[in-house]
């Protein structure tokens, strides 16, 4: 399975040049905990960081700074991992790991925004996967049980 057929097509995404009191209004309209962050004017969307409502806790809130007063580039995780979307799940998810993300933006061939990869939808792909082996192995015994020998 590839990355492209598991991922999250709806993706909320800043501008570096963002104040952070705007990334947070974006994060509790969309109910989302993180953001791709974009070059201002890369009508393209190449994924440049992420920035997390984490971030924006630590980073902002628990200083006591304004968040109207700080841009989304002065506390995202600038060159985030990226994953292709011809990726195979299984690599993604092992870079995951290696990098210790729960998130990741997806690209097209072109390096252009097309999705996330979260947790979550590696999750359902697997929950979904062992359903489907629980109703063949449900599905076999009932056969079995209708097999006289």
């Amino acid at each position: 399975m590839k990355v492209g057929d598991v991922c999250n097509r709806l993706v909320i995404f800043v501008t570096e040049d963002e104040a952070v009191q705007r990334a947070a209004e974006l994060m509790r309209k969309y109910h989302v905990g993180t953001l791709i962050v974009t070059e201002y004017g890369d009508e393209d969307r190449h994924p440049i960081g992420v920035v997390t409502d984490r971030d924006i806790v630590v980073g902002v809130i628990a200083k006591g700074i304004e968040p109207e007063e700080v841009k989304v580039g002065d506390i995202m995780s600038e060159n985030p991992l990226v994953a292709n979307e011809e990726d195979d799940i299984t690599a993604a998810l092992d870079a995951m790991r290696d990098h210790g993300v729960r998130r990741v933006p997806v690209t097209d061939a072109g390096s252009k925004l097309i999705g996330v990869l979260a947790l979550d939808d590696l999750l359902q792909y697997i929950a979904n996967c062992m359903n489907d082996v629980a109703v063949i192995v449900g599905t076999q015994r009932h056969h079995e049980s209708k097999v006289r020998v």
